[in-house]
């Protein structure tokens, strides 16, 4: 019968620690440390961007004329209707006209009485002409008689001129539109006296079909822009007029887009700022003089623009950085120059020179000199009040990793 080693304590002690000590080897190969996080970045590329500066303007009637009573008198008839479009010539107002007419057909009497004076003055020098060569009258009498011609031609020219005013106050008693346009609301009524002393305003016709809207930028922006230009930075935003586009006081973007007529060539020294005037057509008349809007100006082209999604720049007391993902997954913060934001997106104009990856969500998770997973972005999200950051999103595909460990480290703790 052979005998049967007993196990001590100790050699008990020593297998129980050596199995605990390949358990934990295990359990700590199973787990692992936690993977990189994962982030979405945008590759910076040149690009051809028309940049637009978006500015502050009021709308005005491309022509404004003010029609006022040119003659005293009472208004007898208003012929037009109020808020309606009227034509150049178009009778608007009528004045009592008695007193005009009684003045011009006397203006009309003293010149058919001219005439006369004229046609009896022209026979006596055609019958003393040839009685002169005859001897039969003098030279006197003939000179006088050439003086009386002469003299009631003058008095037809000056009852003629007389006529000719008569009828042009009359013509003011029929007040008509100077221009073509909408002629608002009547500042005068049927029985006024107006003209006395003064001309009395009596409506207000504005052209509204092109209507004007006059914007200001800073004088700051025009030179930099200017300098732009003149180094070779920037072109020319086309050919012709520069474009514009308004967005109305709702918001709204207005269908159709119009163009720059000028800049003013001096800055106005209380503001700082330089005026512009642009064009826009008005065929349905809903844009109105005097309504704030804001215009979209089209001032040049920048043809290698680098852009990065506005959300990827993080702005700071120290400027404006963003953080870069390198060849080997590796963060870097990279100070930028971001002043310009063009369809939302912010124009790097220093910083950046192309082909860098920028992380644009998820950079909260990570930290310069920290490791990533880099993603493509897939696109711009529309962030809405209250709402969970955009960044958050790409955090989704790395819960599924989570229960991995536990099953990894479960077949160890079965040994």
């Amino acid at each position: 019968m052979r005998s049967v080693p007993r196990c001590t304590p100790v050699a008990a002690a020593i297998i129980t620690l050596s199995m605990l000590a390949a358990c934990g080897k295990k359990d700590d190969k199973a787990g692992g440390a936690p993977p990189p996080p994962q982030v979405a970045v945008y590759t910076v590329a040149p690009a051809t961007v028309t940049l637009s500066t978006e500015l502050p303007g009021r709308l005005e009637a491309s022509r404004v004329a003010q029609v006022r009573a040119r003659t005293p008198g009472i208004v007898l008839q208003r012929v037009y209707k109020e808020g309606t479009d009227v034509k150049a010539g178009e009778i608007l107002f009528r004045i009592d006209p008695a007193q005009f007419q009684a003045s011009y057909d006397s203006a009309q009497a003293a010149v058919a009485k001219a005439e006369a004076n004229l046609a009896q003055a022209e026979l006596k020098v055609k019958r003393y002409k040839p009685l002169l060569a005859a001897q039969a009258v003098s030279n006197q009498e003939y000179d006088d008689a050439v003086t009386s011609q002469k003299q009631a031609a003058a008095d037809l020219a000056t009852t003629r001129a007389a006529r000719t005013t008569a009828g042009l106050t009359l013509g003011y008693a029929t007040v008509t539109s100077p221009i073509s346009g909408r002629v608002g609301r009547a500042l005068v009524t049927e029985g006024a006296l107006v003209g006395q002393g003064e001309a009395t305003p009596m409506a207000t016709v504005q052209t509204l079909d092109p209507i004007y809207v006059t914007i200001t930028q800073s004088s700051t922006d025009v030179l930099r822009l200017q300098r732009a230009l003149a180094a070779g930075k920037l072109k020319g935003a086309g050919n012709g007029a520069a474009k514009v586009t308004l967005v109305t006081e709702d918001g709204q973007p207005y269908p159709q887009s119009g163009k720059l007529l000028f800049s003013d060539v001096a800055v106005d020294e209380t503001t700082g700022s330089v005026s512009m005037r642009a064009e826009f057509p008005n065929p349905n008349r809903s844009l109105l003089p005097g309504m704030y809007v804001r215009a979209r100006l089209e001032q040049a082209v920048n043809e290698a623009a680098l852009q990065v999604p506005q959300q990827a720049v993080v702005r700071g007391p120290e400027g404006a950085t963003v953080m870069v993902v390198g060849a080997d997954n590796k963060v870097t913060a990279v100070p930028v120059k971001a002043d310009a934001a063009q369809n939302g997106s912010w124009i790097v104009s220093s910083g950046l020179k192309g082909g860098e990856r920028v992380i644009v969500e998820g950079f909260q998770k990570t930290k310069p000199g920290g490791t990533v997973t880099p993603a493509p972005w897939k696109g711009p999200v529309e962030a809405t009040p209250g709402a969970a950051p955009a960044s958050a999103a790409p955090a989704a595909p790395a819960a599924p990793a989570a229960p991995a460990a536990p099953a990894a480290a479960a077949p160890a703790a079965s040994k």
